[in-house]
């Protein structure tokens, strides 16, 4: 997993409430255990026709949200089905973070697992960073996870509470793997006392 320190990026604004896992990776694109592949099917309904010709109107279609890192969206992002393909479709379009009101909380916990981070901020954050992000390619935020700071293209900072296990995992790039191969000394060491003393085992 890669590490996440600070992130300097485009912020994509998706001021919509209650976007649901099925609207972040719709179900037919399920069938993979892949990682990677997904990003082109992300927000697919949304992006596409039926024909799959590009709804030019869709904020990530737009010319200059196409490389966005962030997302800025309203309250309860990522409710719905608990599919981790979700994070795994944003992460594969190259969004890294998102910011917004609240989470639900499978979506919350899946993105810190995949590299992903993802910001609550009071309301009245949220739209100053909207705002913001609606400013397009020429206004890059910053996300520092170091100083849990969010500071948009004129220099407002905002902090952020993030848990101190998460942080740790995202700084050094760690997903459950990689937490427990952190400890793969004392496992072999475990595994080799385990052969001698109970060799039956």
């Amino acid at each position: 997993m890669d590490k996440f320190t600070t992130l300097t990026g485009i912020a994509a604004p998706m001021p919509l409430v209650n976007i649901d896992t099925d609207m972040i990776i719709p179900k037919q694109f399920l069938k993979t255990i892949q990682r990677s592949g997904l990003g082109k099917n992300l927000f697919d309904e949304m992006r596409y026709t039926q024909d799959g010709a590009e709804i030019p109107d869709f904020v990530l279609n737009q010319p200059a949200y196409r490389s966005a890192e962030i997302i800025v969206a309203g309250d309860n992002f990522g409710c719905g089905s608990s599919r981790e393909h979700a994070p795994w479709a944003l992460l594969d379009f190259g969004i890294r973070c998102v910011i917004a009101t609240s989470f639900a909380d499978i979506f919350y916990n899946n993105c810190f697992k995949n590299g992903i981070l993802p910001i609550v901020m009071p309301q009245d954050v949220v739209d100053v960073l909207m705002a913001d992000a609606r400013r397009g390619a020429n206004a890059r935020m910053t996300v520092d996870l170091v100083a849990q700071t969010v500071t948009t293209s004129d220099g407002q900072s905002f902090g952020f509470e993030v848990d101190s296990h998460r942080k740790h995992c995202l700084l050094n790039g760690l997903d459950d793997i990689g937490l427990t191969l952190e400890k793969a000394a004392a496992i072999d060491s475990y595994e080799a006392r385990t052969a001698t003393t109970r060799p039956w085992a």
